[in-house]
């Protein structure tokens, strides 16, 4: 089984930066791509940032440039720092594998809010 266990959310000011953290769970997260998905209301998960297993990273277009996918391979930890936040960002995130996902853990909700 994999499962992730998110943090790091909260609410902040729009142009404010955030990190957010997931502990992974399994034998292989060494070999994962890793992904941070976020859930707006109303609107499907989308995937938003990707790490693969090689550290290369890919964003989705409406967040590139302002969060940073990051992976900690000792500690089994994935991060997402958030910056120059707005307003359309707020969303629950997830982290968990691309493609091939495990469990989903219970996200971390994220609001960006005056």
């Amino acid at each position: 089984q994999v499962q992730f266990v998110e943090s790091g959310g909260g609410l902040v000011q729009p142009g404010g930066s955030l990190r957010l953290s997931c502990a992974a769970s399994g034998s292989m997260f060494s070999i994962y791509t890793m992904g941070w998905y976020r859930q707006a209301p109303g609107k499907q998960r989308e995937l938003v940032a990707q790490i693969f297993s090689n550290g290369i990273t890919n964003y989705a277009d409406s967040v590139k440039g302002r969060f940073t996918i990051s992976r900690d391979y000792a500690k089994k930890l994935v991060y997402l720092q958030m910056n120059s936040l707005k307003p359309e960002d707020t969303a629950v995130y997830y982290c968990n594998r691309v493609s091939y996902e495990g469990s989903w853990g219970q996200g971390t909700q994220v609001t960006v809010s005056s």
